[in-house]
């Protein structure tokens, strides 16, 4: 288990080290976060309409179209010259290599996640109420968005339209992550209690799960296509 973990740890760090160097993936996801919420602040009249009542519904837009910014290149730089035959033939297990690049997006998709509740919490003047709640919640969704968008990332670095075919493959897939995480996150901006997020955040919490075991199970054929 330790060896297991070791490799696991091995991917992510690469991963997370090219990405300090070149910052090209958070770059692009943070300006995204922080233009969608400076628009919508100019966009919307608070007079007409409060920015609490649609908060939730922006902030997981904005999570999920800037993580298809970061996910769509996740074996970009493992494609490019055959590196990525070179990763397989390494004794590394097939899900170890899966549950690494997983990791790696998820912390990057962290980030982001800490950065749009700030952008939002001071331009739409939100009330968190339970800001540790509300983490969770962003959290939980995220980790089953990361799960499944690395698995399908690597079926449409195979293929010929690349980033574009991801959006498509990807986007019914999320409907449980925006249907749960947005009705959640917008009880918890109302400052409902607790135990009216339960049953949303087991679903959140199951689907983070299962993505994770079957991306895991299914990327050794996806990957050896």
């Amino acid at each position: 288990m330790s060896l297991y973990l070791t490799q696991l740890w091995a991917v992510a760090w690469k991963d997370l080290v090219v990405e300090f160097r070149s910052r090209e993936r958070v770059g692009a996801m943070a300006a995204f976060t922080a233009l969608v919420g400076i628009l919508f602040n100019f966009a919307i009249d608070p007079t007409v309409v409060r920015p609490e009542q649609i908060a939730s519904g922006l902030i997981w837009l904005t999570l999920i179209f800037a993580g298809m910014l970061g996910l769509g290149r996740t074996f970009e730089i493992e494609a490019q010259d055959g590196a990525l035959q070179g990763v397989l033939m390494t004794p590394i297990p097939r899900d170890a290599l899966f549950l690494g690049k997983v990791l790696s997006n998820y912390l990057i998709m962290m980030a982001v996640v800490l950065l749009a509740m700030g952008v939002f919490g001071v331009l739409f003047a939100l009330d968190w109420g339970n800001p540790a709640v509300v983490l969770a919640t962003l959290s939980l969704g995220a980790l089953g968005f990361t799960a499944v968008g690395t698995l399908f990332s690597a079926v449409s670095s195979g293929t010929a339209m690349g980033g574009t075919l991801l959006p498509i493959l990807l986007f019914p897939l999320l409907v449980p992550v925006v249907i749960y995480g947005t009705s959640a996150t917008n009880r918890l901006l109302a400052d409902r209690p607790l135990s009216e997020v339960d049953g949303q955040l087991r679903m959140l919490g199951a689907f983070a799960l299962v993505s994770l075991f079957v991306g895991a199970g299914l990327f050794r054929y996806v990957v050896e296509e």
